[in-house]
């Protein structure tokens, strides 16, 4: 049969990224806790193309999925994308996993317990001078406006905000590890359940503890930048205002080498 992809492209101009995403596939996740913790990830894989191919093979991405141990975990991923590679024959492969984690979250005070689920994603790009991986997680915090609190004789305004971290490192770096570096460098945590003494804890703990989000993600980057695990990171925290009709947000970068990520799409700090 002809082989139409390799046909000659009408416009030779290369392609950074091509592939399928949108894939569901059960993923089994490493829990601190419990060993081991199973999910449903969204994937998406892709490769460099040549400006002289008309097309790739995109079932081949699909096969390649197929044959995986979906356990996600470094030298899995490696696996993944080298075949990838072999299979379209490409310089470069990609691959973004996305799936929900899930903690049991205790209140403050009366330790009532309930799942917490975080959105997390793992991105790796393979190529001639090696593999980068990196990790991402996406955490809910409560924040109370420093300012706010400063100039009025009652309260101040409070919101939840998003910390989104994505973390290159090196040996295991744990989810859980990244979902608490968000927790400490905000207000307060926020929690799935809660009775009243647990509010007025929360309530109090946070308003003790004002930050605005050039505070949490300063104190997040230096808390990752610390970490034995981290290699280069990208932090962005997102604050939902409650008196005002916009979002506030700022990001700090340090990738290793100083360069930026080059991998699949960005999608959960879009």
């Amino acid at each position: 049969m002809r082989d139409v992809q390799r046909d000659p492209a009408e416009v030779p101009l290369p392609i950074d990224r091509v592939g399928v995403r949108h894939v569901a596939v059960p993923l089994r996740v490493r829990d601190r806790e419990r060993g081991v913790q199973h999910t449903v990830a969204q994937v998406e894989l892709g490769v460099e193309l040549p400006a002289h191919f008309k097309g790739t093979h995109m079932s081949r991405f699909l096969e390649a999925l197929a044959a995986a141990d979906f356990a996600l975990d470094a030298q899995t991923c490696r696996m993944l994308l080298a075949d990838v590679r072999a299979r379209l024959e490409a310089r470069r492969a990609f691959l973004c996993f996305r799936f929900p984690y899930f903690l049991e979250r205790r209140a403050p005070v009366t330790g009532s317990a309930a799942p917490m689920d975080y959105r997390c994603w793992l991105r790796g790009c393979l190529q001639e001078d090696g593999t980068r991986m990196s990790l991402g997680v996406e955490v809910p915090v409560m924040t109370v406006c420093p300012c706010s609190k400063a100039i009025s004789r009652e309260g101040a305004h409070s919101q939840r905000a998003l910390v989104r971290i994505e973390a290159q490192f090196s040996g295991m770096l744990w989810i859980e590890d990244l979902i608490a570096i968000a927790q400490e460098s905000a207000s307060s945590p926020v929690y799935p359940l809660l009775k009243r003494e647990d509010e007025k804890h929360v309530t109090e703990t946070a308003f003790a503890q004002p930050t605005f989000v050039e505070d949490v993600v300063r104190a997040v980057a230096q808390r990752l930048a610390v970490h034995p695990r981290v290699q280069g990171f990208r932090v962005e925290v997102e604050s939902m205002e409650s008196i005002h009709n916009h979002s506030a947000y700022a990001c700090i970068e340090s990738w290793a080498g100083g360069e930026a990520w080059i991998g699949g799409s960005l999608a959960p700090l879009a």
